[in-house]
Formats: C-alpha cells, structure tokens, sequence
C-alpha cells in the first residue's frame, strides 16, 4: 500500500512524535509498503512532477531523528518553515495525504491527538488509523476525560480546574489540598505536569504549568506502583510496571537510557492483571477510541487501581510501552504497525 506516515508538527512531541514516524515508516517498508514520513507542519518542499514517485524515495524520506533531555524549540521550528506559514498542514501534506491507501498518523500532542487533523482527514475522505476526531479529542483533554471517567463509574483521583493570575498563585499553594498534582489539560510526554512535594514547590508549579498553555487543573496524587496498559482491537496487552531512576517520570525519565526502569510483563497476581486490562479498556470504551490507545493507572498501597488518563496515540518509538507490551504478547514492531493498520481500514467513518 501507499502510506504516508505522519509526524513532527508544533506540539511540545515534535521530537517523540518523529522517532515515533520514523520507527513506523521503516517497519512498514520492510513489509513490502510504499511508506513515506511527511512532517506535518514543515511538509514537503519539493515535490516532483509526478508526486507518486515520493512513494519510493530512499528510506522513506525518514529523518535522522532522536530525542534529546529538553523539549523541542518549536519557535526555532516556525522560522525553519520556508513559507513562514501559520496553517497547521505543511507544504504539500494534505495533496500527498490525498494519494496514499491510508494515512499512519505518528503524532503525539495537541497536533493529532486533539482531533483536529483526524477531522480534515475525514472531511477529505482519507482514511487514516486510530480513533476518530471526537473521541481523539474528548481524549486529549484531561478535564473532559476526567468528567467521562467519573460519569462511568472508571475510579480516578479527585480534582479540578484552577482559574487564577499570577498574583493568586501563593493563595492557591495555601489552599489547595496536599499531596496534589499540577497539570494543563493538553500535555503529554509528562510535559506540563508537576509533582509537588511541598507547598513552596506548589507555588513554582502553579507559576511555571501556565507556560505550557491551555486549561490548568489539579489532581489528588495518588501513591503506589505506576502501570500502563495498552489496548488493541478489544484486547488488552500485558502490562507495564515503571519505577523512575530519580524522584520523578518526566520528560528526560520517559526518554532518556537510565532515566526509569520498566518491566514487561509486570509482576502482577493474576487478579491484579486482569483489573488493569479490565481497566484499560473500561476507559477504552467509555471514551470512544479505536483500534489502540494506552491507559496509564496507579495502584495503591491497599490493591485499588486508579485511571490517570487515556492515550489515543500513544508513543510507537521502537522501545515505547505499547511495542514493549505487543512484544510480551508475540507480536513484533513491524506487525504491531501493521495490525494498526489493518485494524483501521476496517473502520467505517462517520
């Protein structure tokens, strides 16, 4: 088939989202396909006179892409753009999104996971893989998860949303219950979202969550073992125990060598397991997504799991959890990549 992968954009994932595309664009050429990686936002400048033949450039028009310990300069990224164009889709995207079999979207963020670029897919009648536009977007914000959640009976911690100026921050860090964590409603890769051990650091998260922009809201924290559980179809994959190297799972944590140790399958009792698959995809269907998402949970001290939150695309780098999750199931990454797309072209939109 003829795939475009995308990935990049101007999400603070542009540097995940790209290992991401670059990984699934490499295992679906060595499947046979024509793939090719377009970065969504910086597009493709030259195109030939026949755009077809893209479908066979070398490699897959991949980059040599990695993630470094710090978030992307995502202005650096604007002013790379030779048209200095605001529009979310890049040179050329949507016209080579239009020749392709199906759409692999690679991104992570508010570019892709917000619903916005699964709906011009739809509008266009392209098919793409993955949950549809509503249930993408219903994902992606934390604060409208949080209310499905709590509407399905799916335990979660308490919360809510903050509202507040600078000059509130210290009255907040007083009055808001403790332990708690901060967080915008939009971030992803543990970006935009702090963990407060004291109400002096309470007060720096109150002040520095607002840069990562959106809607803040704070969070009961939750103490105990930090598992994921992917979905795919209508099975959930075994589950994934992470134990950060340092105080906290941030940003370096997830993506740097050293930064969590992560076992697959993790050592649960038969019933614990099968809570957070049954878990996992309680929240699966509560929101609407299709063909594969990732719930992160905690469980405490005393056995419960608690529902963080749901991904609808989650990370696919060769070492993410969902790969590490379909390996302990016998599935390889090219065939993880593939039965996301098999499973996709079966959807009928709306």
């Amino acid at each position: 088939m003829k795939i475009v992968v995308l990935a990049g954009g101007l999400s603070t994932e542009r540097a995940v989202s790209l290992v991401t595309g670059t990984g699934i664009c490499r295992s679906l050429r060595e499947r046979g396909h024509r793939a090719i990686l377009v970065d969504l936002f910086l597009g493709v400048e030259q195109v030939p006179e026949d755009p077809e033949a893209l479908f066979d450039a070398e490699d897959g028009l991949c980059p040599d892409a990695k993630i470094e310990s710090t978030a992307p300069d995502l202005e650096a990224v604007r002013r790379s753009r030779k048209d200095q164009s605001p529009q979310v889709f890049g040179p050329n995207v949507l016209e080579l999104c239009r020749r392709a079999d199906i759409v692999f979207l690679g991104l992570h963020g508010q570019d892709g996971e917000d619903g916005r670029v699964q709906a011009a897919l739809e509008l266009l009648g392209v098919p793409y893989t993955g949950s549809g536009y509503l249930a993408s977007g219903v994902a992606m914000d934390k604060a409208v998860a949080k209310r499905v959640m709590v509407a399905e009976g799916i335990p979660t911690p308490k919360w809510g949303m903050l509202e507040y100026g600078p000059e509130d921050a210290c009255r907040l860090a007083r009055e808001l219950p403790m332990p708690c964590v901060i967080k915008c409603t939009t971030g992803g890769s543990s970006l935009g979202v702090f963990l407060p051990e004291d109400r002096a650091e309470l007060q720096d998260a109150l002040m520095n969550v607002r840069q990562f922009g959106g809607e803040i809201l704070w969070e009961e924290r939750i103490y105990g073992r930090e598992l994921t559980v992917a979905v795919l179809g209508d099975r959930a994959l075994p589950a994934v125990e992470t134990t950060p190297a340092g105080k906290d799972f941030d940003y370096a944590a997830k993506y740097q060598k050293g930064g969590a140790r992560e076992v697959c399958p993790a050592p649960l009792t038969e019933a614990e397991a099968a809570a957070a698959g049954e878990l996992a995809l309680r929240a699966h269907k509560a929101l609407g997504l299709q063909v594969y998402s990732r719930t992160d949970m905690i469980l405490d001290k005393d056995g419960k799991l608690w529902c963080l939150e749901a991904n609808s695309l989650p990370g696919m780098t060769p070492t993410s959890f969902v790969p590490q999750e379909a390996a302990a199931a016998g599935m390889s990454y090219a065939e993880l990549c593939e039965e996301i797309v098999r499973l996709s072209l079966h959807i009928k939109r709306r």
